[in-house]
């Protein structure tokens, strides 16, 4: 899956702020907006379930929080659906 700019900036900035974000919200799924953590939840599903249809799709990412800082590539999700 390709990321388009905003999200690769998104996940700069979730790299830049790993240390930070895994001592506020530990093993989680964050939703990221905007250089800022929207919400941490336990699920992906969880995570994308809350911002569908409040943010525009390809505007954030979804991603796992783990104790390393690639943890779960995987879960970089950009939702482009139209």
């Amino acid at each position: 899956m390709e990321l388009n700019s905003v999200q690769k900036k998104e996940y700069e900035w979730f790299l830049d702020n790993y240390d930070m974000l895994f001592s506020k919200y530990g093993e989680s799924y964050l939703v990221i907006k905007d250089n800022t953590v929207l919400g941490n939840y336990k699920t992906f599903s969880d995570g994308l379930s809350s911002v569908r249809g409040k943010e525009p799709d390809g505007t954030y990412i979804v991603h796992k929080c783990g104790k390393t800082k690639d943890a779960d590539m995987v879960t970089l999700f950009s939702h482009n659906v139209t």
